[in-house]
């Protein structure tokens, strides 16, 4: 039986309760493996010195597995999947074999490669910038400026070219629906350094490929599953109470509310959830006084918002979840994912990528010349990626247009970290001469999610939770933490 204190197992087992749970390990599945899961909670309980009695708070501050590189991760999502070989992977051969027929030696059959498939040079130039030299394309002439402190690994590779199934496997581990996603992993084995907001804040653009399961909880308690964070006067509906409800006759209703909480988990061990309810109650109560306050950019100065482009159209809506982030992680927020669309570029890549660029560049370098001044660079790892790349190739009836579009590509794509104890201006890894794969130091999505563990102080192997009769983990069959970025 695989155990950790973090996870429902715990450890520092009490050998006296060897023989009970033995007994319901027999009871195979239903009741018992849920009372197994409430055992070693308990377990977990009298390990930090908590006490049987006394009730745990899911939401408390836990300690990491070995010393953290960062305190917490800011994840920029750009969903649709964005082209590896327009941004930041430049492919000059594509320019000599663009307007060609592209034979795939794989055979793969799909909707984005069935029929004449026609080679697709990029529309963008590439300029090199910074010491290190690296090559990014014009879209993203702002966060060039930044390249110094970002580590590239151009050789990650995905499993499915369906959007909902990619966005699972990217954010959950998973390309089904029903894992934990990675911010609820994070929320689990860390808790939250601010007991007044949530481990796990989302602020989203729209409503992604997938849905709310991509920031969600699945098998773990309620309490970890992400918080969405709405543009404009509401950020959480219903989070204040009618105005004729005091706040003192809604602490008074909470506590009766809690008591009796109380008084039914003590004689139902089978219901650890209740736990993580209370603790989900208590948290909304205080954020009635500190999430208003967190989300006033009001008060920031004018430089500031114009460092993350709040001042301009275009890029008013990310440039505030952008600087919304820097104020939650500030405050002790442990995982933010911010989401930004448009990527999904099948009939026009030059314009639909343009366009979607032009929202995020310069926030994005924004947040991270802001993080660095302030200095929480160096506890914040940021981490920029979308689903999958692109293929280097379009359909026929897209080649004949005079601005033709890229379609789905898990097997190469272009992720970059920066902070967190990140080595600045690394590269590693590689695609083919024409981006359709990853060929060297090629990174799995459980090597991605194994490094971002990794640079929290968690263990992948021993951040696991018991589920469904066998103990489950971001990483199921392991990754592997590339070393070669941090520094």
């Amino acid at each position: 039986m695989k155990t950790d204190r973090h996870s429902s197992a715990g450890n520092l087992l009490d050998s006296s309760l060897l023989d009970r749970r033995g007994f319901i390990y027999q009871l195979g599945s239903g009741v018992g493996t849920v009372a197994l899961s409430w055992l070693l909670n308990q377990d977990r309980a009298a390990a930090e010195g908590l006490g049987a009695n006394r009730t745990l708070n899911p939401l408390l501050t836990k300690p990491p597995h070995f010393p953290p590189r960062a305190k917490s991760c800011i994840f920029l999502m750009m969903e649709g999947g964005a082209s590896h070989m327009d941004t930041f992977d430049p492919k000059p051969k594509l320019k000599e074999v663009s307007g060609k027929i592209f034979t795939r030696d794989d055979k793969l059959k799909s909707n984005q490669n069935n029929g004449d498939r026609f080679f697709t040079s990029s529309p963008f130039e590439f300029q090199r910038y910074g010491q290190c030299g690296r090559e990014v394309s014009e879209l993203f002439r702002n966060v060039a400026t930044c390249v110094d402190d970002l580590a590239f690994v151009r050789s990650v590779y995905a499993e499915s070219d369906n959007h909902p199934a990619a966005l699972f496997q990217f954010l959950t581990g998973n390309a089904f629906q029903g894992s934990p996603s990675i911010g609820s992993w994070v929320a689990y084995g860390l808790g939250t350094v601010n007991q007044n907001l949530p481990a796990f804040v989302v602020l989203r653009d729209g409503q992604p490929f997938g849905g709310t399961a991509t920031w969600g909880n699945a098998y773990l308690p309620t309490c970890y599953q992400g918080t969405q964070l709405r543009s404009g006067a509401i950020p959480i509906l219903d989070l204040q109470p009618p105005e004729e409800i005091g706040r003192q006759r809604q602490r008074d209703s909470l506590d009766l509310l809690q008591r009796i909480n109380r008084e039914h988990s003590q004689g139902n061990p089978t219901h650890p959830d209740l736990e993580a309810r209370m603790a989900s109650y208590e948290l909304a109560f205080r954020m009635q006084t500190e999430v208003p306050g967190t989300l006033s950019i009001e008060g920031e100065p004018e430089s500031i918002r114009k460092l993350y482009g709040v001042d301009q159209e275009k890029t008013k809506a990310f440039g505030t979840r952008c600087l919304l982030a820097r104020r939650l992680v500030e405050r002790g927020v442990r995982f933010v994912q911010l989401w930004s669309g448009g990527w999904d570029s099948h009939d026009d890549i030059l314009n639909g990528h343009r366009k979607a660029a032009d929202r995020v560049d310069v926030p994005i370098a924004g947040l991270i010349k802001d993080l660095k001044q302030r200095g929480l660079l160096d506890e914040t790892l940021v981490v920029w990626g979308g689903e999958f790349g692109r293929t280097p190739d379009t359909n026929e009836g897209n080649h004949k247009k005079k601005t033709p579009g890229r379609d789905h590509n898990p097997g190469a794509m272009t992720m970059w970290f920066a902070g967190g104890g990140t080595a600045g201006g690394t590269l590693i890894g590689s695609t083919d001469e024409i981006g359709n794969k990853a060929v060297e130091q090629r990174q799995s999505l459980k090597d991605v999610h194994a490094t971002l563990l990794h640079v929290l102080g968690l263990d992948q192997s021993k951040l696991t939770y018991y589920h469904a009769g066998r103990f489950k983990q971001l990483t199921d069959t392991g990754g592997t933490v590339i070393r070669d970025i941090l520094a």
